[in-house]
């Protein structure tokens, strides 16, 4: 099963999120250690993988946090029940977790 977390180059929330991604996924059964990141360089990148923002939480190539937005080099922000965020919540996570393996 491919992993990964995407993000852009001095995105301050990629070493958070990475930790979030391996700590959700050890949380739900899975081998965080599998996860890899993939740094997004180019606009044409960002379009053929519907990229909207870093850092992005992928499980086989699909968005855990689906996105009207276009895609972009940039920041993303993610719905907290304290405000947005750069990062979603532990919960949110573990919940799109479940809803893409079960």
């Amino acid at each position: 099963m491919s992993i990964e977390l995407r993000i852009i180059a001095h995105c301050p929330n990629s070493a958070p999120a990475r930790e979030l991604f391996r700590r959700a996924l050890e949380l739900e059964g899975l081998d965080g250690q599998s996860l890899t990141v993939r740094e997004i360089t180019t606009q044409e990148e960002a379009e053929e993988l519907h990229f909207h923002g870093s850092p992005t939480f992928s499980i086989r190539g699909l968005d855990l946090f689906p996105s009207e937005a276009d895609p972009a080099i940039t920041c993303r922000m993610y719905a907290c029940p304290s405000g947005l965020s750069g990062l979603p919540t532990l919960a949110a996570l573990r919940q799109a977790l479940n809803e893409l393996i079960s």
